[in-house]
């Protein structure tokens, strides 16, 4: 088909122009938006509604489906006659044959070729634009006449009459220009918030996937580790099954062979108590009394045997001493076994155990009693006799751990089921002590703490409070710091374990315990020293 039949069928049949924004009715006819909207306002009241075309009639007023293929269709072609030097909009006054359009004339609603330019008016009314297709959109709907100004208290486009004698009268204008300058410059800082919010997403989105891309990465190692662990598991457990089972039959083989030569020998004995048995009682059964007497060898017969006591002792002692497996033993090898294998769990997952963690009481409000051992610390109301220092709280009822953490993996355990109302965490050692605002942990920006007081339970870091809910389902509390990774996270120990909450920073002090009780005490769970990573 040739360029120009191309063109042709691009027209709106009410307009004669190329389509802007093509819309169909439901007979299939395609028109402008504006063009059909003018023919059915037209129609509007005269009982019903018809296609201008092919007249089909509709008793409702139709609903204007968007022809999206179309619009495409017309915007690739106007693409196409901008690349050949043209606009795509064609002389209104050349009904013979398409000459593209140079200017379009506001005031006629036309639109011109170089011949027919020349021609028309030159009156300042006509206003002379680029080629255009919407001259109905730059007039007045009222008077008819171009917008000139922008109302801004109505935020509208205005004609002169409705500046002059209209309902914008009085009211505060512009002119086109100024008032698209003014938009253009907020649309311009709009942009520019725009496009650094999407650069903020964009580093949000590129961190995350990032993150993402560690944490797939950790998991394929963590995999690998574990499937190889779970081999080596299986391995263990096979040859610690093997051994368990040696000894077991081993034990069974030596108490079995004791057992049974000493059955053998009071097999012996029980025949040769039997004979004895006879020949007494054949005597016995004797008439004849000096038969009797000269029997020969009667004292054999009464005598009794030497080795009864240590025939007795021996089976005693294989009855119930010695004549039973070693349970215990067993057990032992086996907690020893699965032991091993729990350390090896351990260091393939670089998991820590308890660190032992010791109350120092140098830091103990004296309303404080620790205990012996260092491990419990006790809300009393007497008052304990210990020496103001620099390092003892004043006035919170507060205690920090001796040993520090400044580098590893560590966690401990507390038992909070004899506190009412206490606090567990991890300090640094510049934690104010004689203060009582900022003093107290989770307080400040020194400390960061698990609390429950009054029935609820939160965690607190720089006096910014977190709620917990549900409320601990135990009464064991795991608090674990991975002070290169700048971690520290809380745990409720139920069953399964529960994590409360974890706290990112990069920890600039060492990192001490710290508890802080009222009405009950509280206990640290035993651990062992594990050395710093």
């Amino acid at each position: 088909m040739a360029s120009a039949d191309v063109r042709q069928e691009l027209d709106c049949s009410i307009c004669l122009n190329i389509y802007t924004d093509p819309v169909n009715l439901r007979c299939g006819h395609n028109f402008c938006r504006v063009c059909i909207d003018g023919v059915l306002d037209t129609q509007d009241g005269s009982g019903g509604y018809s296609c201008p075309q092919c007249r089909e009639e509709f008793q409702d007023r139709p609903a204007l489906q968007r022809n999206i293929t179309l619009r495409n269709i017309v915007e690739a072609f106007r693409s196409t006659q901008l690349e050949e030097g043209k606009t795509g909009i064609f002389c209104t006054y050349c009904i013979h044959s398409p000459v593209p359009a140079v200017k379009s004339c506001l005031m006629c609603e036309a639109s011109l070729c170089d011949d027919h330019l020349r021609v028309h008016s030159k009156s300042p009314e006509h206003v002379l634009t680029d080629p255009t297709t919407s001259m109905e959109n730059r007039k007045c709907s009222i008077h008819r006449e171009l917008l000139k100004y922008y109302c801004t208290e109505d935020s509208a486009c205005i004609c002169v009459s409705c500046n002059l004698a209209g309902e914008h009268r009085g009211h505060k204008v512009e002119t086109l220009d100024e008032a698209s300058e003014k938009k253009k410059q907020k649309l311009r800082n709009v942009l520019q918030k725009l496009m650094t919010e999407r650069e903020e997403t964009e580093k949000r989105v590129q961190s995350l996937q990032d993150r993402r891309r560690k944490v797939q990465e950790k998991s394929a190692g963590l995999t690998e580790r574990v499937t190889a662990l779970f081999i080596e598991l299986r391995r263990h457990l096979e040859d610690l099954e093997k051994r368990v089972l040696r000894n077991i039959s081993s034990q069974e083989e030596r108490i079995s062979h004791s057992l049974s030569d000493l059955i053998g020998q009071l097999e012996i004995k029980k025949e040769d108590l039997s004979r004895k048995m006879e020949d007494i009682e054949e005597l016995c059964n004797m008439t004849d009394p000096l038969t009797v007497l000269q029997e020969s060898d009667t004292g054999d017969l009464c005598d009794t045997e030497e080795g009864d006591d240590e025939d007795r002792e021996r089976h005693d002692r294989l009855l119930h001493d010695g004549g039973d497996l070693d349970v215990f033993g067993i057990s032992h090898k086996l907690h020893t076994g699965f032991s091993d294998m729990i350390k090896e769990v351990n260091v393939c997952l670089n998991i820590q155990e308890a660190s032992d963690i010791l109350l120092d009481v140098n830091t103990a409000q004296n309303r404080l009693q620790i205990s012996d051992d260092m491990k419990t610390v006790s809300w009393s109301n007497i008052k304990q006799n210990r020496p103001e220092t620099p390092e003892r709280f004043w006035w919170w009822y507060q205690v920090l751990s001796s040993q520090r953490f400044s580098s590893g993996r560590h966690y401990w355990e507390v038992d909070v089921s004899e506190a009412k109302d206490f606090r567990v965490g991890m300090c640094y050692p510049s934690i104010e002590r004689k203060g009582i605002g900022q003093a107290g942990i989770g307080y400040n920006n020194k400390s960061w703490c698990l609390c429950r007081y009054s029935g609820e339970c939160s965690l607190r870091h720089d006096n910014k409070q977190i709620r917990i809910s549900p409320d601990l389902s135990s009464n064991r509390v795991r608090i674990y710091v991975d002070y290169e990774a700048g971690r520290l996270s809380f745990y409720d120990l139920c069953d399964p374990i529960r994590h409360l909450h974890t706290f990112t920073t990069t920890f600039t002090e060492p990192l001490h315990a710290g508890l802080w009780v009222e009405n009950g005490s509280i206990t640290i769970s035993g651990g062992e020293r594990r050395r710093e990573k």
